[in-house]
Parts: structure tokens; C-alpha cells; sequence
């Protein structure tokens, strides 16, 4: 063992030779955000974003209460449609699905009356996870969903595949431009998550009037505001981020980084998605893992107001 001189490897050779090198580290001023800290200590977030994805989803996983592992083994078929998962405990958990989990949970908690034999409208369903979780752990009498019709497409082909044919008969699929059919309906919970904040101001406003005059209950989880990170996406804003900079009701430019700018916009989060002056916020908080997502449900006039989460 003398007679060995330790020495860089091969890799480090190069390492050096590209990324370390004289001249890089002259200025390390910036060098956490930069391709010498990306050799030595962080992978780079530019090109690693599965790999923090799945490292962010197996540390959620860690934290899981034995209500929500089983919320999730109840969800059959999550598999369905190749998503990003890590394997905890036996289960393949993608990041959807965990969301929904937590959703379920907060709605559980806090929601005066049980699911079973509800009425529930979900507004903007995207592929459909909430109510495939929804429909896996309880038994509403009807599930109907709104969307614009390739959403609805989507949805009514992934969730025929993932649930049981008596679970999935109970669903109604809705296009917006057939909106007037709810005006004969009655619906015990409203849903909306993710997707007020990519509406219209008047839309919103529209369907906050008809879960007022045809709702019991409203859950929504949505951004407190806009944000304007430049760290996040070095690309330049195209109309889609310009568009969305001007959808919803909540415009105001949030620091997503802060939390207490987020607490200050989550105030207005809770009046901005009251339905009427009369409803009652029954309870809401943050909804992770995203810093700058809240939840909140409300009912009608004369319940007790819940404490955030």
C-alpha cells in the first residue's frame, strides 16, 4: 500500500478539467447556482427534476398516516397511465394521487355529514383523480363532473378504465356548454381544485353563484395569487404564462417563497372563494406540498367555523 499515490480519478480529471477550473471558481459569488456546485454537491435542478421529484414524493410518502396508506391501497388502478411513482411500503405512490389523499382527508375531517348517499359536483376534474379516490373510499349517490369537452373525454376514458363499472355509473359527465342542466339539481359538496385559478374572472364568478343557490358545502384548493419567479423558468414568457397571469379571481403577485406573504394573500383566498357573505369558512390551511396552494371549506350560514390546519 506504500507504494500507491493517491491521485484523482479519471472522472475528477475531467471534472476538473470542465468544470472546476481556475477560472470557475475566481468568482463565487454565484457558485451554489452553478455548474461547479452542480458537480460537488447538489444535483442540478435543471436536469434533475425526476430525480427531486421523486426524492420530494419518497419523503411525502414517509410521513403517511395509516388512514391515508389505506385511502390510496382502496384506489385501485393508480397505476394506470405510466405515472412517476416510488415504491413505499408495498405501494407504487405517484404525487396525484397522494394529493388526493390529503383531499379526501381534509373533506373526512371536516365536512359535517358523511359522503356516502352525497351528491357531489366537481368543477374542472382534470383526468379525473379526485373522484376515482372519492368513489374508491366511499359511495355518493351521484358524482357529476364540468368540464370543456376534451377534458371530459379524458376523463370518461381514464376513469371507465380505472373503476368498477357500479362505481362509475354513478358519474355524470357535463360540458360546459350544457351548464343549464344543474339548475335542476341539488348537490350536498362543490369541488373545484386547481382550476378557478385558469378561469375567467365572470366564470368564477358564475359558478360561485350556482354552488350559493344549489350547494351545500364548497371545497376548493387553489393558488393564493400569481407568481413571478424568475429562478423557477429561465425561458421567456410566452402568451400561455402572460394568459395565465390574468386568470382568476386572485391577480395579486405573490412571493411563493415566503410564508408570510403567503399567509397575507390566504386571507383573501378565504373571502375571495366565499360563495356569499352568509356561507362560513368551516376550515382551511395549507394545502401541500406546494408552498403556495391553500384548501378551504365552507358551508352554509350557522355552522362553527373550524381552526386552520
Amino acid at each position: 500500500m506504500k507504494d500507491i499515490t493517491p491521485r484523482a480519478s479519471a472522472l475528477w480529471e475531467r471534472i476538473n478539467e470542465t468544470y472546476l477550473t481556475p477560472e470557475s471558481l475566481e468568482d463565487l459569488s454565484n457558485f451554489k447556482r452553478d455548474r461547479v456546485n452542480y458537480k460537488i454537491s447538489l444535483w442540478n435542478p435543471h436536469t434533475n427534476g425526476v430525480r427531486y421529484l421523486k426524492t420530494l414524493l419518497y419523503n411525502l410518502c414517509s410521513s403517511l398516516s395509516e388512514e391515508n396508506r389505506r385511502r390510496l391501497a382502496n384506489t385501485r388502478g393508480r397505476e394506470f397511465g405510466n405515472p412517476i411513482t416510488v415504491r413505499y411500503d408495498g405501494q407504487e405512490i405517484c404525487l396525484d394521487y397522494l394529493q388526493a389523499a390529503w383531499e379526501l382527508e381534509f373533506l373526512e375531517r371536516h365536512l359535517p355529514r358523511p359522503l356516502a348517499g352525497a351528491a357531489i359536483l366537481e368543477i374542472g376534474a382534470g383526468y379525473g383523480r379526485t373522484c376515482h379516490t372519492i368513489l374508491s373510499n366511499h359511495d355518493p349517490s351521484l358524482y357529476c363532473i364540468v368540464d370543456l369537452d376534451n377534458c371530459l373525454t379524458l376523463a370518461q376514458r381514464y376513469l371507465k378504465t380505472v373503476l368498477s363499472p357500479g362505481a362509475y355509473e354513478r358519474i355524470r359527465f357535463l360540458p360546459v356548454t350544457s351548464i343549464d342542466y344543474l339548475e335542476g339539481m341539488h348537490f350536498h359538496l362543490a369541488v373545484n381544485i386547481d382550476s378557478f385559478a385558469e378561469m375567467e374572472a365572470p366564470t368564477v364568478r358564475y359558478y360561485l353563484d350556482y354552488i350559493n343557490r344549489r350547494c351545500d358545502h364548497l371545497y376548493v384548493k387553489n393558488p393564493v395569487g400569481k407568481y413571478d419567479d424568475p429562478s423557477l423558468d429561465t425561458a421567456p414568457v410566452g402568451e400561455e404564462v402572460a394568459a395565465a397571469r390574468r386568470m382568476g379571481l386572485l391577480l395579486d403577485v405573490v412571493d411563493i417563497n415566503d410564508n408570510l406573504d403567503i399567509l397575507k394573500n390566504a386571507k383573501k383566498f378565504i373571502e375571495a372563494y366565499r360563495p356569499a357573505p352568509t356561507w362560513t369558512c368551516l376550515a382551511e390551511g395549507w394545502a401541500p406540498p406546494w408552498s403556495f396552494y391553500w384548501q378551504a371549506l365552507y358551508g352554509r350560514g350557522g355552522e362553527t367555523r373550524g381552526r386552520r390546519e
